[in-house]
């Protein structure tokens, strides 16, 4: 199972004081330990009670509700001063104390993991994520993350959210490619928040659909929720129920193809699986979106009709999308700066396949990313 798919929103800033068990386990992004190692949170919920280990589910990132029930019958879950117990019903402004698990290693290790760093400076740096690969370590995958990465690349890295997610700002999937900010130090990592929370950091990312777009630009709303019946997936839902949160995207199309669409996205909100989800809802997935299609490849005779067998191959082997773009105003120097990844390589390769092989009669006229 992808730990990522547990993962709070993937905008939502990463800023929290670091508490005495930060250092030793994976926070509860927003809400510190105490010296005790405990995190305190009261209870928003917008419906009726809800049974304590969904409740922690949701909470934790990466946590299943096998690992939650764990958690509640290890007594590490007190509601109002009492042990909870897993069919415990938790009401609006409860509060709960907790305890996480604590992970195998003290600290996550620096391994020399290539990473491509598009700038740096003395208070941040932007990394191009390659695709496949997680951005922070959490239960099966304690190695091999961008943050193990970070941790040799760069001597120093803001600690305000424990070492376990040194210098991130805010998240991409594990899948996703593209643009990603890292803070060096504190008080940047703070302001850069607050920049992600109050929605002044602008986001463009690049994504290849199923199905063609209709309008040339559009926005895309629908608040978005875990799925009911299997948790490593989310949904678009008209009703605010359970963790339902609003989300809005803008799109541009940027080109057409037989069958297929070409597109900019820009999230205006910063949830999980957002994008993904949002296209999907609108009849045009991700391509290659394993969780979202069924499909995990993009092959060569999907762009050329009748192609023999033997020739065959595939284009894509990961889900068609890459954060392309980002600008905000750099905390430190008051600047407005704008970073960009280029295309990876096997994306270029299925869009000239595309073009070539499955040409759109009316392309549409603007810029190509």
């Amino acid at each position: 199972m992808d730990p990522e798919e547990f993962l709070e929103d993937e905008d939502a800033p990463e800023v929290q004081d670091a508490g005495t068990e930060a250092a030793s386990s994976p926070a509860i992004p927003g809400l510190p330990a105490g010296e005790d190692g405990w995190i305190e949170h009261k209870a928003a919920i917008r419906r009726e009670a809800m049974r304590l280990d969904q409740f922690i589910q949701q909470l934790i990132p990466n946590c299943t509700r096998s690992i939650a029930q764990k958690i509640i019958e290890e007594g590490r879950v007190l509601i109002n001063g009492r042990p909870g117990k897993n069919s415990a019903k938790v009401k609006h402004d409860d509060l709960l104390r907790i305890r996480p698990p604590t992970p195998p290693h003290p600290e996550p290790i620096a391994e020399n993991i290539p990473l491509e760093i598009i700038f740096e400076d003395e208070w941040l740096a932007v990394v191009n994520k390659p695709h496949n690969m997680v951005v922070h370590p959490a239960r099966g995958n304690w190695s091999g993350t961008l943050v193990n990465a970070l941790r040799f690349h760069f001597p120093k890295l803001s600690g305000i959210n424990g070492d376990y997610r040194a210098g991130i700002v805010h998240r991409l999937d594990r899948d996703t490619s593209g643009v990603i900010l890292i803070a060096k130090e504190e008080l940047t990592h703070s302001d850069l928040g607050i920049l992600f929370e109050t929605r002044k950091v602008f986001k463009e990312y690049a994504a290849l659909t199923y199905g063609v777009l209709d309008r040339d630009s559009d926005y895309i709303e629908g608040a978005i929720m875990h799925h009911p019946k299997d948790r490593t997936k989310m949904m678009v839902t008209r009703e605010m129920v359970g963790d339902a949160k609003e989300a809005m995207s803008y799109y541009e199309v940027a080109e057409r193809f037989q069958g297929y669409t070409y597109v900019k996205v820009q999230p205006r909100t910063g949830r999980t699986h957002q994008i993904r989800v949002h296209l999907a809802s609108v009849g045009c997935p991700v391509v290659a979106d394993k969780a979202y299609t069924a499909h995990d490849r993009f092959m060569l005779s999907e762009a050329i009709s009748g192609l023999p067998e033997a020739e065959d191959m595939p284009l894509m082997t990961r889900q068609a999308l890459h954060a392309y773009r980002l600008r905000f105003e750099h905390p430190r120097t008051g600047k407005v700066v704008e970073f960009t990844a280029p295309l990876p390589e096997e994306f270029e390769n299925t869009l000239a396949a595309l073009r070539k092989h499955r040409p759109w009669r009316s392309p549409v006229a603007g810029r190509r990313i």
